[in-house]
């Protein structure tokens, strides 16, 4: 018997605000420095964005790497974990552009993800697949 819904609990790890929008920006564009992730997710701050990453490497989605030289270099690495949500991410965005292309896209016609997405980018891992 579970002892809480499934559904609910991925939600709470990935349900607050830009969780998913950074994990959209790391498995997909590969990004990895704070100052990328802030100028790429629109209307984040740079408080928000750290308390994310915070929860995020506590949550195990994705682990932070300091470089020993001056200034501080930090990197961030998604985790196994965080890249097992790959699929729902790419199935979120692929809903919204097949569903409300009206919203997402100028003209209004709906796309596939290999129409708005590099097809390697959208490669998913074997083991990740649904």
């Amino acid at each position: 018997m579970m002892t809480c819904c499934p559904v609910d609990n991925t939600f709470k790890i990935i349900g607050k605000k830009f969780t998913v929008h950074i994990l959209r920006n790391m498995s997909l564009l590969n990004q990895n420095r704070f100052n990328q992730l802030l100028e790429s997710i629109e209307g984040i701050n740079p408080k928000t964005l750290s308390v994310r990453l915070r929860e995020m490497e506590k949550s195990g989605l994705i682990t932070r790497k300091i470089f020993p030289v001056t200034p501080p270099r930090v990197e961030y690495s998604i985790t196994e974990k965080g890249v097992a949500l790959k699929p729902v991410i790419l199935a979120m965005a692929e809903f919204s552009m097949k569903y409300c292309a009206k919203d997402v896209f100028k003209d209004g016609k709906s796309r596939t993800l290999k129409q708005v997405f590099n097809p390697a980018l959208i490669n998913i891992p074997k083991e990740h697949r649904r």
